[in-house]
């Protein structure tokens, strides 16, 4: 772990020479690069810098220990800064698990109504409204692209844009298959209905990063139809992407917020790029998950992630256990899903843990 640490310490320090260098501040995309890159390494230095003054106060605690009159302030001093320079070696160890590197990145959000028929439009919206809430408690900002509307006010489908830093990070999590047991309005005898709703979170690929041929790109632009329930202004403007029209290869985007033509193509292209993205990292996962068929659950998309139970006034993760698998469904669906997001964060991480010692404990074993 020492080599690790110091080779990110020296990596620092270049990131902050190049941030001061007038040829970065000219390359937006370089400047930007470094200043993610700058964030990313701050908290681990800082510790490191925490790290280093603990063990020089330390060794001067123990040469006190020599001294009769001393000896009892000092081993207490001496117990106390072990104590912390013990929880300092946790905290870096957590530091250096492996990072999402999408995690800082705008999203591309898609809700799609499963089965259930008109309940389950229904449950987008309340889902949509779920994650607005939840988006702005962040300092993030949802906007809608396009949103087709579905019976009783419900939609078939929504695309939405997430922007801000650290939007890939709050949302990766909700990427599934979304439960909902309640009652709906239109059920006469009272009967509890199950109904689903799909959500794909799509990290905004970056410029450069997917390579689209505009040739196998047809445009189209028409006028709106209006909102699927959020909204969307009718627009002479809207612009339909299709990609590779009419092939098993076919992905079609749709982008009619209200703004200029140009804006939409834009954003269209967007969005396609990002479908195209994520479409090459699912290919890449299955690959891996093929490769290493212990990993279950890796991000399967037709996997039920969570189920909302009205009745019961619950949501429960059904990736987490014990305790953590279930919250307060009104406290949730307002918004509040940082309980949630919490303990599917600190599961990942206790894996990641067991998998980093797993790997040190092989090495050693290997090295014997």
């Amino acid at each position: 772990m020492s080599s690790r640490l110091s080779e990110l310490r020296s990596e620092f320090a270049l990131v902050e020479r190049a941030l001061g260098d007038p040829a970065a501040l000219a390359d937006g995309r370089e400047y930007t690069r470094l200043t993610r890159r700058h964030r990313e390494l701050l908290p681990l230095v800082t510790l490191l810098r925490e790290q280093d003054t603990l063990e020089a106060d330390l060794a001067g605690a123990r040469e006190l220990l020599a001294d009769p009159d001393m000896r009892e302030l000092a081993q207490g001093e001496v117990r106390a800064l072990e104590a912390r320079l013990a929880e300092l070696a946790a905290e870096l160890e957590v530091l250096l698990l492996p990072t999402d590197p999408d995690d800082a990145k705008d999203v591309i959000l898609e809700l799609r109504a499963g089965a259930g028929g008109a309940e389950a439009g229904l449950f987008v919206t309340d889902l949509l409204r779920m994650y607005t809430r939840y988006a702005e408690g962040l300092n993030l900002r949802l906007s809608v692209l396009d949103a087709a509307e579905s019976d009783l006010g419900g939609a078939s489908k929504v695309v939405a844009e997430v922007t801000g830093e650290g939007a890939y990070r709050a949302l990766k999590w909700e990427r599934g298959v979304h439960r909902v047991q309640r009652v709906p309005a239109t059920e006469s005898q009272g009967r509890i209905h199950t109904s689903t709703a799909t959500v794909a979170v799509l990290p905004e690929a970056e410029p450069g990063e997917v390579s689209l041929d505009l040739s196998e790109v047809r445009i189209d632009v028409f006028r709106s139809q209006g909102a699927g329930g959020q909204g969307v202004n009718t627009t002479d403007s809207a612009v339909r992407a299709v990609y590779r029209a009419g092939t098993p290869d076919e992905i079609m985007v749709v982008c009619q917020d209200g703004r200029s033509q140009i804006k939409n193509r834009e954003k269209a292209l967007q969005v396609l790029a990002s479908r195209l993205a994520e479409r090459e990292r699912a290919a890449r996962e299955e690959t891996e998950r093929q490769e290493r068929a212990s990993q279950v659950g890796s991000g399967d998309r037709s996997e039920k992630i969570r189920t909302y139970n009205y009745p019961q006034n619950r949501v429960t993760d059904h990736r987490l256990e014990g305790e953590h698998k279930n919250h307060p469904l009104d406290s949730v669906v307002a918004g509040a899903l940082g309980p949630v997001v919490g303990a599917l964060a600190r599961d990942e991480r206790e894996r990641q843990l067991l998998e980093l010692a797993a790997q040190e404990g092989g090495q050693r074993h290997g090295a014997a």
